[in-house]
């Protein structure tokens, strides 16, 4: 809010202020009104046109519904005032309109007018680009919210209900509704009454549940429920130790120590050998909220700077909610194109590409970007330059310790006996193989069993095995690259290649 008292007291004729909290954006723009000199406020909306701010709606300005009038009378005034446009930008395409802001702004200087462009969405015409200034709002913080609880903690009695409410208990209250609107965070506080009864530390879900609901409206992030502990992870042991050794990497503990916020990691290798798992399992391991990007649902072509408008919305929700994992699976795929001709898509995949690259270079919110990739070459090298990640890890093919340690695991998950399996010998016979083959073959071997309306057995397992033909058989050469640019570029995600390669400095 002090950028917005700044701009609007050093009397910039037009800025646009993104958000969806109207009456709390209202109301921060009549504290900074009451500043010397004082100013009127006006506010126009196409169903009731000029109003003047705190006098009843009844009380319009004659004959400016339409946004052409509205803005000429605006421009018609003599005294100063801030004049709040809300939901223009329906309109503002139109050259009617962009031409009556243009010559309004031009003369206000020395005037001490402002228009104020409030929305919830940003379209700006190139016209106006050089003219306005953009704000973003910001959302409610811990005070704000503070005084959302204290009206819920103290009405209708719920005082003696809520007593419970230990000083830890309040923070998590609180906390859980970082990220949301004051309306939201009123909503979802009058939800958990209702749903328990009470306010206490056990109604933290139930806050946490609305911020499922604004990445479901987002469209494009997806919010994913994990119930895998990092155990379920077969091998991988020096990636796991960097993973926990971070667990409380986003406390306030470890920011008095003098350690800085995670930025994220890459995680290239084999297909299929648990890159993707390791990304969802650190959500549970660091008990943080996981999203997934899907840069796919970014790209919109049906209005110039639409996708780019996406992505930015997209990681404005993510930062709203954090702390927060990010994941984006696949990066290879979705950063494809941003290596090669403009002409292609019209500059769209670079243009998503740079903004992504600048937000990650920027950001000073406890976003932690988790990115997976199987095709190196695939993606641009400034992706890949030092900074972007706090690490690159490559995940080959399981080694025979490995393969032992993902055998015990999806037959433990399968059946509780597995004395009568020699995890020896079927870890032996499936060298090759990634994690996924290895499971994709004990279904199949499972299938044939059921089939035949008995239990299945190693040598059933072992003929599964034997008929499946592994990824690095069929893509030796694909693999073979990959290992061969992970060799000094990447830290080796399993235990021993680590030891070893750290033998070797």
């Amino acid at each position: 809010m002090h950028e917005l008292e700044v701009l609007i007291q050093a009397h910039y004729p037009l800025i646009y202020l993104l958000t969806p909290e109207e009456e709390r954006a209202e109301q921060a723009i009549a504290a900074i009104s009451q500043l010397r000199p004082p100013r009127k406020i006006f506010l126009w909306t196409v169903t009731h046109g000029i109003v003047e701010y705190g006098r009843p709606r009844t009380l319009t300005q004659h004959n400016t519904v339409s946004p052409e009038a509205a803005i000429e009378w605006v421009a018609r005034q003599r005294e100063p005032g801030i004049f709040i446009f809300k939901d223009l930008h329906a309109f503002i395409e139109s050259a009617a309109v962009t031409r009556w802001l243009r010559d309004a702004i031009a003369g206000f200087k020395g005037m001490n007018k402002t228009i104020i462009l409030m929305s919830p969405v940003q379209r700006i015409p190139v016209e106006l680009e050089k003219d306005v200034v953009v704000v973003e709002f910001p959302l409610p913080d811990m005070t704000e919210l503070d005084e959302v609880l204290n009206s819920h903690l103290k009405s209708n009695g719920n005082f003696t209900r809520n007593r419970r409410l230990s000083t830890e208990g309040r923070e998590k209250l609180l906390k859980a509704a970082l990220g949301l609107t004051k309306d939201e965070a009123d909503k979802v506080y009058r939800k958990a009454e209702v749903v328990a009864g009470r306010l206490t530390e056990a109604e933290v879900e139930v806050v946490l549940s609305e911020k499922k609901q604004i990445i479901k409206r987002n469209g494009i992030l997806e919010y994913l429920e994990v119930d895998d502990t990092i155990d379920s992870v077969g091998g991988l042991a020096e990636l796991k130790r960097w993973l926990s050794q971070r667990a409380d990497a986003f406390t306030e503990r470890a920011r008095q120590y003098g350690l800085p916020q995670p930025k994220g990691m890459l995680i290239l290798g084999v297909p299929g050998c648990g890159k993707s798992l390791i990304a969802k399992t650190t959500a549970r391991l660091w008990g943080l909220p996981l999203l997934r990007l899907d840069i796919g649902r970014v790209y919109d072509g049906s209005m110039v700077g639409r996708s780019e408008a996406n992505l930015r919305n997209a990681l404005r929700v993510a930062e709203s909610i954090s702390p927060v994992i990010l994941f984006i699976d696949e990066v290879d795929k979705a950063f494809a194109g941003a290596g090669g001709s403009a002409d292609s898509d019209g500059g769209t995949s670079m243009r998503i590409f740079g903004s992504f690259l600048t937000w990650m270079q920027e950001k000073t919110s406890p976003v932690f970007v988790m990115a997976t990739a199987n095709r190196v070459e695939r993606l641009p090298s400034e992706f890949l330059r030092k900074g972007r990640f706090d690490e690159i890890f490559f995940v080959d093919l399981p080694n025979f310790d490995e393969r032992k340690e993902i055998f015990r695991i999806h037959l433990g998950k399968r059946r509780e006996d597995i004395a009568r399996f020699d995890i020896e010998s079927l870890a032996g016979a499936c060298e090759g193989y990634s994690g996924a083959e290895i499971e994709q073959g004990l279904v199949a071997a499972m299938y044939d069993a059921f089939a035949q309306d008995r239990e299945f057995t190693q040598f059933d397992i072992l003929a599964a095995l034997k008929s499946t033909l592994p990824l690095s058989r069929t893509a030796t050469e694909q693999v073979t690259a990959l290992r061969e640019w992970a060799r000094h570029r990447a830290r080796p995600a399993a235990a021993m290649v680590a030891e070893y390669q750290r033998m070797e400095f």
